[in-house]
């Protein structure tokens, strides 16, 4: 058995949108016959790609939820994750991210390096996932496979190494050479299945040997063997260098490059057989949890099927079966009737249904090994959560979440469609934790909460599509904050007597800018002035008055309080006395140290033709935008930007007018910034309108 794990790889497919992940999932599924026919993701047949389950995702042509399928290539059982690459749907990358071993990152021959292929491999870093890269589309007019391996060195700071060379490129495009066997790989039939191989080209032999040396070059860093025999000029055996790539991709130090095209069927099973090589197994990655019977000591995970298990839940969907939990296995093996302790809630539960997924359809399994990911039915819990035999108590660590940057307050049209939109809130919410929901007290309208436009569009699509829920949107909403620009002191007494007993109590302190964080509270009263049993009452009363500011009645954050001094009463003071006390000095002084509204600021970034740059410089310089750098390469150019998110609505529109549909643009949350006065004028008088009018 220890011997099967060594066989399995768990991958994720991720990239910058439009660079062919999709696709290329489905050559794969057909090359390890997990399909007979292949389709296409804008699918001319009817029946779209087999991982974009979802007939939104069919229509728009683009991947929104990540789906799970498992195949099996040279004995060896691969489980990927095909992720979307709109930002968007960050949560969807971050959460195959926690659970995968390794990752094949896909670059567009023509477009290279594109700002999402630069969020996506910071994810990567920051779980630390080993990959290698493959250049797709080497078919395309204008590609360059070589200048796309310079930018991942120069832009993504990866030590990239071409492992092959193309044979001709463009609609030249005949094969690959591989840079370790050094031989000529052709791939023939009508898809592609049958390999040919052949001596290198005469015409490519000299570029082949060159690279070869950069190569091994690389290499060396990896494996003294390997630099001896090199430095002593024999010829390096292919085990050798097999070793030294490994030994470089798992430390993170060393990224090979490989070529293709999935649409022209070229290149998919030699990147298999890296991805077989060279990407890491369940064994090779140290995963670890939290002892919570333990003061929380950190626990080495072991992938191995004897012990008790441990598995984390990272993706919820909500099928016609029930809902359906992702899980990925760490340790021991779960089998179909075991019992199984969900760790956050502390309840017992009994695994009933275990199943395979691919993509929508699902095979049923009597056991789930370590390393494996599988789903399992009818499990109440939450996405993150962490299962383990009951006589443990062990939690991974969770997934970082991202704050919702966009809201939008939606209506339904009747009785029924409320029930409908009911149902479909509870289920999204569950699914997707970037995605919110609350009833706002004041106006009684629902709110959604979400990462952009288009995330929150396709979930009011799902809506109506998937709940038959006719739902009315109003104006989108920023979520703005207010802040202080200055200190104040404060000292303010809460007196109140009617009959019986009364409440009294009185806080003094200062009122200051925070530079770091949202809030902080320091407690610095000598003597006892306000008995430490009161002290929580205050923080307490501080942090509810920062839920809603004066000016827009949007949260205040970046406020530090002080108390030093106070008095109470034996008989009158109260936890109450002092919460009160503490809002009314709060909202003193809030007015008295110059209160200002902070927008949330996108980075975006435009990329289309050269021709339309200088559109594209005013659209955003109209939008108060900063433009913080533009590349241009050839007849493409891409300008990076910082624009306030209320100025970006109904951009999409703007810009495919101004560039005749060509140019396209991704944004993603970058920080919080100041509003200029008259956009807070004007701000602050609607709000005292609205106000007003209630």
């Amino acid at each position: 058995m220890a011997n099967k794990i060594e066989m399995m790889r768990n991958i994720g497919i991720s990239a910058h949108i439009d660079s062919g992940k999709t696709t290329l999932t489905e050559r794969i599924l057909f090359y390890c016959q997990k399909i007979h026919a292949i389709h296409e993701v804008r699918g001319k047949d009817g029946v779209g790609a087999t991982m974009d389950s979802m007939e939104l995702e069919r229509e728009r042509g683009i991947t929104i939820a990540s789906a799970a399928t498992n195949v099996s290539w040279k004995d060896t059982e691969i489980n990927i994750i095909d992720t979307p690459g709109h930002v968007d749907f960050t949560i969807e990358v971050e959460r195959a991210l926690r659970v995968l071993d390794g990752a094949v990152l896909v670059l567009c021959s023509v477009g290279g390096v594109q700002s999402q292929s630069i969020t996506v491999d910071r994810q990567l870093k920051r779980y630390g996932v080993p990959r290698v890269a493959f250049i797709n589309k080497c078919d395309r007019t204008g590609a360059n496979p070589y200048k796309v391996c310079q930018q991942l060195r120069d832009k993504l700071g990866l030590n990239a190494v071409m492992m092959q060379i193309p044979i001709g490129l463009e609609e030249k495009l005949e094969g690959v050479i591989d840079l370790v066997a050094m031989q000529a790989i052709y791939f023939d039939g009508d898809d592609g299945e049958i390999l040919r191989i052949e001596e290198i080209p005469a015409s490519l032999l000299d570029e082949a040997e060159g690279k070869r040396e950069i190569m091994l070059d690389a290499l060396s860093m990896f494996s003294d063997d390997l630099m001896e025999t090199v430095m002593e000029g024999d010829d390096v055996p292919q085990n050798m260098i097999n070793e030294a790539v490994r030994t470089g991709t798992l430390s993170q130090e060393f990224v090979g490059v490989y070529v293709g095209s999935a649409y022209k069927n070229k290149g998919i099973q030699t990147l298999l057989d890296a991805v077989l090589k060279y990407l890491p197994a369940p064994p090779d990655i140290q995963n670890k949890a939290l002892d919570l019977d333990n003061d929380e000591a950190e626990v080495i995970l072991e992938s191995d099927n004897s012990k008790a298990p441990v598995a984390l839940a990272f993706k919820l969907e909500d099928g016609q079966y029930g809902q359906l939990t992702y899980i990925r296995v760490y340790q021991g093996t779960i089998k179909k009737g075991c019992d199984l302790l969900n760790v956050r809630t502390d309840k017992k539960f009994k695994v009933g249904r275990l199943v395979r997924m691919h993509s929508k359809s699902m095979e049923d399994i009597t056991e789930a090994p370590a390393g494996d990911i599988v789903a399992l039915f009818g499990i109440d819990c939450a996405s993150g959560d962490t299962f383990c035999s009951p006589d443990k108590s062990l939690s991974m660590t969770s997934m970082y979440v991202p704050a919702p940057v966009i809201s939008l307050s939606i209506e339904p049209k009747d009785k029924t469609a409320s029930d409908k939109m009911a149902k479909a809130l509870n289920r999204f919410t569950k699914e997707d934790p970037t995605f919110r929901t609350y009833v706002d007290p004041e106006s009684n309208q629902t709110i959604i909460q979400g990462m952009g436009e288009l995330h929150l569009e396709v979930y009011i699509e799902r809506m109506k599509r998937e709940y038959k829920a006719e739902v009315d949107t109003g104006a989108p909403q920023v979520a703005y904050r207010e802040t202080i620009a200055s200190s104040n002191n404060f000292n303010y007494t809460h007196k109140k007597q009617t009959g019986g007993s009364g409440q009294y109590a009185r806080v003094a302190g200062t009122m200051e800018p925070l530079e770091e964080g949202d809030y902080e509270f320091v407690n610095k009263i000598k003597g006892g002035s306000i008995p430490s049993e009161y002290i929580p009452s205050c923080d307490k009363g501080f942090q509810m008055s920062m839920k809603k500011g004066s000016l827009i009645g949007f949260p205040i954050v970046g406020v530090k309080m002080s108390i030093s001094d106070g008095q109470y009463h034996a008989v009158d003071s109260s936890d109450q006395a002092f919460q009160t006390a503490a809002q009314g000095a709060f909202r003193e002084s809030y007015k008295k140290c110059k209160p200002s509204i902070l927008e949330p600021i996108m980075k975006v970034v435009v990329e289309g033709p050269t021709e339309f740059q200088g559109n594209i410089f005013g659209s955003i310089n109209q939008r108060r935008g900063m433009i913080i750098a533009s590349n241009e390469e050839g007849t493409y150019s891409s300008v990076e930007a910082e624009v306030p998110l209320s100025e970006m609505f109904g951009y999409s529109t703007d810009l495919r007018s101004m560039s005749q549909g060509k140019a396209e643009f991704t944004m993603e949350f970058a920080k919080y910034g100041k509003v200029p006065k008259s956009v807070e004028d004007d701000l602050v008088k609607k709000y005292n309108d609205e106000k007003a009018k209630k």
